[in-house]
């Protein structure tokens, strides 16, 4: 695979179209060193980008709960992303918009930083094996909690939030694992390393924790308005690692990882079911509804 600072191409860099290999960002900047960044990740599906506005507008919230100030509207962020994806030819690919603090000053301190934003595009295929689609992936449970929700900024898509998560999947995949069940301060489940989690009981029903101390996915609200439209019910609420045992199914759900089924999680076993299929090609429809219609 190309590096990804070995790529061709351009990027939205401070409102202008830079060249790939010609972006620069110092050292010594603040993002770098003291996670003050912020992203979000889209998709492009044929050609279109699947609820920009939604991820833009939380760009903008997790900016905001960062004391990041972006100087830009959501229009014009908005208009530079479709902007380079058009530029770049992305037919079927992930989008990359982020913004951070730059090098004015190098300590916690940062009011007199110059806020930087670059948004980078490029065709991407699905984010797990396309074979575990069918066959679903294994979870171990990290070691790593997700921070109280008074710790941290936890409802923002901030860079250093992600530290614990690198750390549970590197560790996953040491163990022959695809990816890691985290759990809350609490000790309750919580989501996998990029993905919110959901459970199918024996009744057919849903479950899915509660987003209060990690983030409330844009794809896992759009699968929950997805199962209601086909009357399944969704329990949100808090759910033990002692309940794992009693689900019959399980999936994954992300901009990135779409709908994934889960086969295993350590020693509990689950079906990748007619419901979960369903699911993961009912949402496949939507962000494709373009090409459909």
């Amino acid at each position: 695979m190309t590096p990804y600072d070995k790529r061709e191409g351009k990027i939205w860099y401070n409102n202008e179209l830079v060249e790939w290999n010609d972006v620069k960002l110092h050292v010594l900047s603040h993002g770098l060193h003291y996670a003050s960044c912020v992203f979000e990740g889209l998709r492009v599906y044929d050609g279109e980008i699947f609820k920009l506005e939604e991820h833009t507008n939380r760009l903008f919230h997790s900016a905001k709960r960062m004391d990041i100030k972006i100087p830009y509207s959501e229009e014009e962020i908005n208009q530079a992303t479709k902007k380079i994806v058009s530029n770049q030819n992305v037919q079927n690919g992930y989008i990359r918009p982020f913004a951070w603090r730059g090098s004015e000053m190098m300590a916690v301190s940062a009011q007199k930083t110059k806020i930087h934003v670059a948004i980078t595009a490029w065709e991407w295929g699905t984010y797990f094996d396309p074979k575990l689609k069918t066959e679903g992936i294994k979870l171990n449970i990290s070691n790593w909690r997700r921070p109280a929700p008074n710790t941290i900024p936890w409802d923002t898509k901030a860079s250093g939030l992600y530290m614990i998560c690198t750390l549970s999947k590197h560790e996953a995949e040491r163990d022959g694992y695809t990816d890691s069940l985290m759990l809350d301060h609490e000790g309750n489940v919580a989501e996998a390393t990029g993905a919110n989690i959901f459970f199918k009981d024996k009744n057919g029903e849903l479950h899915t924790p509660i987003p209060d101390s990690f983030l409330d996915g844009i794809t896992r609200r759009t699968v929950i308005e997805i199962a209601k439209s086909k009357n399944i019910k969704v329990h949100e609420r808090k759910i033990s690692p002692k309940e794992l045992s009693s689900f019959v199914g399980c999936f994954l759900t992300g901009t990135a990882a779409e709908v994934t089924p889960v086969s295993k999680i350590l020693e509990n076993d689950y079906k990748v079911c007619n419901l979960i299929l369903d699911l993961s090609s009912s949402y496949e429809k939507l962000v494709r509804k373009k090409k459909a219609a």
